[in-house]
């Protein structure tokens, strides 16, 4: 794995020189703060042009069988630009505040977990339990609610869906969430590129293209049907499904619902939130009526309610 290593490595150097050498002298000083340090760091900016090419493909494709509702220039713009500046922001934040909180914690770990190929999978599978429950808290409470929202905005499902999201993630603190695996003794780049793989997972099951696969699939996998059903609307499929990669922890803590496309189809959104292309509105609108409502209550109390009740309490 070493060897591997040392070419991810200068594959990381090639990448920040040529950032360097694009970009003006003038800010070269403060790119170099930025630009990670670690390879694992790129994976997933490096995933966005992909992403585009296989959304236009999806676009294509569905066009041709007659679902060209699904999908309009301004609605995957608006989708892609909200990508874009959620993974730069977090580049930035990462880079200057969280990764140095996260190393400071790690020197307390209780143990040394190295990553190898043996230790890879039950080293990803914790880091999915991890995202349940900060997916579930993204759901039940208003703070973490408050970047998760964007997300949830999109009344259509096609793969652009994936890239609506917030710049507001690293100031609600998903890397929280985390923080359990790095005192156990995972170094937090490894953390976060397992974090990046569950992510770049998920780009794919924001679809409509695939129906049902196989009951197996479905029983374990968070698949497109899946996660369909996790944005709906409906009562039957709100706050259900929050499993990024996997579906079991679902079925473990009675979260789990199954989409039935015949009898109850999913209406996509975010529930009591109108969809629209607005950037603005769409990363801070709620954000600000929380705050208003915490600033406005009566007492400590009631204004940390405002920050901690769910969602459904924010007018």
């Amino acid at each position: 794995m070493n060897g591997i290593t040392e070419q991810l490595n200068a594959l990381k150097d090639t990448l920040n020189d040529g950032v360097l050498t694009i970009a003006p002298a003038g800010i070269h000083p403060t790119l170099v703060s930025i630009l990670p340090q670690h390879w694992q760091e790129w994976l997933l900016p490096l995933m966005g042009g992909p992403f585009v090419l296989i959304f236009l493909l999806e676009w294509f494709y569905q066009s041709r069988r007659g679902q060209a509702e699904q999908f309009s220039a301004k609605r995957a713009l608006t989708n892609f630009s909200l990508g874009g500046t959620y993974i730069t922001f977090e580049l930035i934040i990462q880079a200057l505040i969280v990764l140095p909180i996260c190393l400071w914690l790690y020197q307390f770990r209780l143990f040394t977990i190295d990553v190898t190929w043996l230790s890879a999978l039950p080293i990803f599978i914790a880091v999915e339990f991890c995202y349940y429950w900060f997916h579930r808290a993204s759901h039940r409470i208003s703070w973490f609610w408050s970047a998760h929202i964007v997300h949830h905005t999109d009344d259509r499902m096609n793969l652009s869906t994936a890239m609506r999201q917030s710049l507001l993630y690293s100031v609600t603190g998903w890397w929280l969430f985390f923080t359990p695996l790095m005192l156990l003794g995972v170094h937090p780049v490894w953390v976060f590129f397992f974090y990046a793989l569950d992510l770049i997972y998920q780009f794919f099951i924001h679809t409509e293209t695939v129906g049902k696969l196989p009951k197996w699939v479905e029983y374990v996998f968070d698949t497109p049907s899946n996660h369909r059903a996790h944005h709906g609307t409906n009562a039957a499929y709100v706050d259900k499904n929050y499993g990024g990669v996997l579906i079991i922890f679902d079925r473990l803590f009675g979260t789990y619902v199954e989409e039935d496309p015949l009898n109850n189809p999913v209406r996509f959104g975010a529930y009591g939130e109108k969809s629209n292309d607005n950037l603005f509105g769409l990363i801070f609108s709620f954000f600000g009526r929380m705050w208003h409502k915490a600033l406005s209550a009566q007492g400590l109390k009631q204004k940390l309610k405002a920050f901690i009740h769910p969602p459904s309490e924010i007018k």
